[in-house]
């Protein structure tokens, strides 16, 4: 086994969390559920089972959720296209390669959502194993994603060190006492993070490449 990192992509490489918030947004709205767009971002990072459960309770009438979940991939879909990495994203993932550790996607998109986040990252020389939805049995905080990622890439758990934008990305990595360094560009704050369990917070990766050499991800070499 190896030390590595493992990344969460959407809204810690890719910035793509606010396009998520509105999509799910204008879903529930074309079914007559209006939610503030303001706790629809605080849930994103969840899967939908999990996050319609946050937004509309688990007692609700759930004969509409299939097809919010259509109707939130279709708006989303169309800004596939424009989506664009966040600031070091790719430079971020090759520093930890070249320090002979395994970089990880531990990503819960679907597989073809997926490989449009690896073509606009444009990393995959360096990107040792990447997961899908169809990886894991439950979505985040439940830590299954993260523990496909180590199997995928046979990474050392006590040798891992886990990158995520969201309180749930701390909890999942948490259950599996993965340290997890949090980045604030998908939206929450420092201080979420923090309280959630981060063991140390950056604005975006370039900003944590910029102090690679005394962050956590150092000391795995």
């Amino acid at each position: 086994m190896r030390p590595g990192v493992l990344f969460d992509v959407d809204g810690t490489l890719i910035d793509t969390t606010y396009l998520h918030a509105v999509s799910w947004w204008e879903a529930l709205r074309q079914h007559d559920r209006d939610v503030p767009m303001s706790e629809i971002h605080r849930g994103i990072g969840m899967g939908s089972d999990k996050l319609l459960d946050h937004l509309l309770g688990t007692d609700r009438d759930r004969s509409a959720d299939e097809e919010m979940t259509t109707a939130h991939d279709v708006l989303y879909g169309a800004w596939w296209e424009r989506l664009r990495p966040l600031p070091g994203a790719a430079d971020l993932l090759r520093a930890v390669s070249q320090r002979n550790l395994a970089a990880v996607l531990a990503s819960s998109a679907r597989a073809a959502e997926l490989q449009q986040l690896r073509r606009v990252l444009g990393a995959d020389d360096v990107i040792a194993a990447a997961t899908s939805s169809a990886d894991a049995e439950e979505s985040k905080p439940a830590p299954d994603i993260l523990q496909a990622a180590l199997d995928q890439s046979d990474v050392d758990p006590k040798r891992a060190v886990y990158v995520g934008d969201s309180v749930w990305d701390v909890q999942a990595s948490g259950k599996l006492g993965i340290p997890c360094i949090g980045v604030t560009c998908g939206g929450t704050s420092a201080a979420e993070l923090r309280e959630a369990g981060a063991i140390a917070t950056y604005a975006n990766p370039a900003d944590l490449l910029r102090d690679l050499e005394s962050s956590a991800i150092a000391q795995l070499g």
